[in-house]
C-alpha cells in the first residue's frame, strides 16, 4: 500500500504581502522557514520515514522539502515537474483583496479564500484535477508501496486531494484550508475526512 504525503510550503514573501503569486518564485520568509522546520520537526518526532521526496520546482516549495528532509536525514528531495503551482494567468501578481473586483461572478467564497475560477491564461481547477490524476499515475505506477512527501502549493494540492479521493472539486475549495507547511495524508486506510495530519500557525491566507 502506498501512502502519499502532501505538504504546502512555508509562507513565502507573496503569501506575506497578500499578492496572488502563481509561478512567480520568490523565496520563503524567516517566518516561511520557520514553518517549514516545524512541520519537519513534527515529521521527525512521529517517525515518519519516506522513500522519496518530490518538490514543485518553485523555490518556496522545493526549499521546504529541503528543510524536510535535513531534519529527517533525507532522502534528497526532487523535482517533479507537475507539482508546479497553478498558472495563475493575468491574475499573475495581483493583490488577493482584488479578486472580487477583478473576477466576481466568477468565483467560490471559502471561509478563508476567494477562489478565482477561469480569468484569462489561468489554468482552471478541472485542469488541476486532471493534472492531479496524471500525478497520482506516474507516482503509483513508480511506487507500489512505502511512503513518500510531495511538497507543492494550496490551489494544486487541494485538487491532488480532490483527485485521490474523487470528490468534486467545488467541494474541496469549501471542504478545508491548506495552510502554509501543514500536512496531508492520501492513502487507502486514510479517509477523507481525516486527511489531515499537522496544521501549522498561519500568519497569512
Amino acid at each position: 500500500m502506498l501512502k502519499i504525503y502532501l505538504a504546502r510550503h512555508g509562507q513565502n514573501e507573496d503569501n506575506a504581502k497578500g499578492i496572488l503569486n502563481g509561478h512567480r518564485d520568490l523565496p520563503l520568509t524567516p517566518k516561511g522557514v520557520e514553518q517549514a522546520e516545524e512541520v519537519a520537526r513534527e515529521i521527525a518526532a512521529a517517525q515518519m520515514g519516506f522513500t522519496h521526496i518530490y518538490a514543485s520546482p518553485l523555490s518556496r516549495a522545493f526549499t521546504t522539502a529541503e528543510i524536510i528532509a535535513r531534519a529527517i536525514g533525507g532522502p534528497t528531495p526532487e523535482v517533479e515537474e507537475l507539482l508546479i503551482e497553478r498558472d495563475f494567468g493575468v491574475m499573475t501578481g495581483v493583490e488577493q483583496s482584488r479578486i472580487k473586483e477583478l473576477c466576481a461572478p466568477d468565483v467560490i467564497q471559502a471561509e478563508l479564500i476567494t477562489y478565482f475560477l477561469s480569468p484569462e491564461g489561468a489554468e482552471t481547477f478541472p485542469d488541476l484535477v486532471e493534472r492531479g490524476k496524471r500525478l497520482l499515475k506516474k507516482l503509483t505506477s513508480q511506487h507500489a508501496d512505502g511512503s513518500i512527501l510531495l511538497v507543492s502549493h494550496g490551489d494544486l494540492g487541494k485538487m491532488i486531494y480532490a483527485a485521490y479521493y474523487n470528490v468534486p472539486w467545488q467541494d474541496v475549495l469549501q471542504q478545508f484550508h491548506f495552510g502554509n507547511s501543514e500536512l496531508i495524508l492520501l492513502s487507502p486506510d486514510s479517509p477523507a475526512d481525516d486527511a489531515h495530519v499537522f496544521t501549522i500557525e498561519q500568519h497569512n491566507h
